[in-house]
């Protein structure tokens, strides 16, 4: 991609995704008011976030080059310059706030939040070990609270308690992933990573994996979820959840990959297929 495009990070969008979950889970897809907010809560979210990014890249443009991979970023590696990436961030995060405020629901405070949350995290916040992986799963949060409180959907209570476990999950496996890519010199790159061991991480990513597969499970059974679908076969799901909860587990241990959540899915076909499995599952059962 061409350096100022690869700045903004396009494969990261995949993570806004979370917006559409109140829709699913809802019955909204058929409502067209609510699909523009959440398209447009989806769209918010790409600029505000990509603005993040070239943001974070900006302050750790230093450490960016101590990391194998990272050093290969536009700004690290120099192929954009600070100027061009300042003017860059400012259009984004502009963009992003106006698509959010116009056309991103009734809760546009909901993108500042996360802007103000995210300089937090790079300021500082990311630094205090397991803070900053709960500031992470936050992200994550607001993102599930734009496609619901945003577009006039009530959050379920499993939706919040689900979405909150399983990015716990994922943001613990990145730590372990980063442990494994820098190894001695890990705390070089992310000072965070001196306060975590395999041990502590290894046991948080249990915790997390089995609360998102408990969670989820009682979910599908509860009598208001059956009430509200009409249907007790969401069960059927919860072989699709598990495997790729599985999967995940298996690619940080045996392959050392976790990092970046969002090249894991774009690339693993394995994972892909579990969550197209459960998509359809749900698609059939729903509507």
């Amino acid at each position: 991609m061409p350096p100022l495009l690869k700045l903004l990070r396009p494969h990261q969008w995949i993570k806004n995704g979370f917006v559409f979950l109140g829709l699913l889970f809802a019955h909204a897809w058929n409502d067209p008011v609510k699909v523009k907010l959440a398209l447009g809560a989806f769209a918010a979210f790409c600029l505000v976030s990509s603005a993040v990014y070239v943001f974070n890249d900006l302050i750790d443009r230093e450490q960016d080059r101590l990391h194998p991979r990272k050093a290969r970023r536009p700004l690290a590696s120099g192929s954009v310059g600070v100027p061009a990436a300042l003017a860059l961030m400012l259009a984004c995060a502009a963009g992003g706030l106006a698509i959010g405020y116009l056309h991103g629901g009734r809760q546009p405070l909901i993108f500042v939040g996360y802007l103000a949350l995210n300089v937090a995290y790079t300021l500082g916040l990311k630094h205090v070990v397991i803070l900053d992986v709960f500031l992470i799963a936050a992200g994550f949060m607001l993102r599930i609270l734009a496609g619901t409180t945003g577009i006039g959907i009530a959050p379920s209570q499993w939706l919040l308690l689900c979405g909150l476990l399983l990015t716990l999950f994922l943001g613990f496996a990145k730590r372990r992933a980063e442990l494994n890519a820098l190894a001695e010199d890990s705390s070089g790159h992310r000072a965070v990573l001196e306060h975590y061991s395999a041990a502590l991480l290894d046991q948080m990513i249990t915790v997390a994996s089995a609360g998102v597969l408990v969670a989820y499970s009682l979910y599908t059974v509860a009598p208001e979820t059956i009430a509200l679908h009409g249907t007790n076969r969401l069960i059927y799901t919860v072989p699709f959840v598990v495997y790729g909860i599985f999967r995940y587990v298996y690619i940080v241990f045996r392959r050392g990959e976790g990092g970046n959540p969002s090249e894991v899915l774009l690339k693993d076909r394995p994972l892909q297929l579990a969550i197209v499995g459960w998509g359809a599952v749900v698609g059939l059962l729903l509507y």
